[in-house]
């Protein structure tokens, strides 16, 4: 078998997210169909990270393994001139034999965009707030997320049976363009609905409606305030994945918002 390494960006709003599923369409489900016609079905293919249904992806990561050796070059373009046109290989290169897109990642970053006005051509990959929104509240809120935390109030506890809701939050950024705040959060892993509860939570104080203290403690214990403000998957995007060695660049709306 030939190992190769993936990059992709894909419009999740058509797909019930990253991960192979019997009876739904998925980015990875899609992805293995075209490659086991391409190549034969003794194909294999792992993503850096699961997106969730409708959640979108600039710089997704896999591993690709298949029977035959091929130009890296050659691959990305036959993959391309099979799949929809929602899901693009940006890049394929060879990947070293124990190479693992999601065990190698030291961090993922994920972008949330928000719109503070209408727009026809943005609403697949944006949450369009009506309210005025407080910048410098969101700022100070979503502070409050970095670090080590129990992130329980903000799982989903139906997918995150067993799993330690402990989760180390390396960054945190708001960024105002314009008419569009974007919020940048970096971890090594994260729970499901995580970061869009963590956004929706900051939306709230946005509109005055939760101070720094009420957040603390919903880090403090578990609450079920955080599921009632879960934001929209269409303004969440995997940013980036990162592996040893790399750096993020600053925060840049995609090309399809301006």
């Amino acid at each position: 078998m030939h190992k190769y390494k993936l990059i992709l960006e894909y419009d999740g709003t058509n797909y019930h997210g990253w991960q192979a599923q019997k009876n739904a369409r998925s980015v990875q489900g899609t992805l293995l169909g075209v490659a086991g016609e391409l190549f034969g079905k003794a194909v294999d293919i792992q993503g850096a990270g699961r997106t969730d249904a409708g959640v979108h992806a600039l710089a997704q990561v896999a591993h690709l393994e298949i029977p035959q050796k091929i130009n890296p070059d050659i691959l990305r373009i036959n993959l391309n001139d099979n799949l929809p046109a929602s899901i693009n290989i940006l890049k394929a290169e060879n990947a070293p034999p124990r190479f693992h897109a999601r065990h190698h990642a030291t961090s993922r970053s994920y972008l949330y965009l928000i719109a503070q006005r209408r727009t026809a051509f943005a609403k697949r990959y944006v949450w369009w707030i009506k309210d005025e929104l407080n910048f410098s509240r969101m700022q100070k809120v979503l502070g409050l997320f970095q670090g080590f935390h129990d992130f329980s109030s903000f799982a989903d506890k139906r997918m995150d049976k067993g799993v330690s809701t402990k989760v180390n939050v390396e960054s945190v950024e708001l960024k105002q363009f314009a008419e569009i705040f974007a919020i940048r959060i970096v971890a090594s892993h994260y729970l499901w609905k995580m970061v869009r509860r963590v956004v929706g939570i900051t939306v709230e104080a946005g509109r005055g409606n939760l101070s720094e203290r009420d957040v603390e403690k919903l880090l403090a214990s578990y609450s079920e305030i955080p599921a009632r403000f879960t934001a929209p998957p269409s303004g969440l995007f995997l940013e980036k994945v990162l592996y040893e060695g790399d750096k993020l660049p600053p925060i840049k709306i995609p090309i399809q918002l301006l």
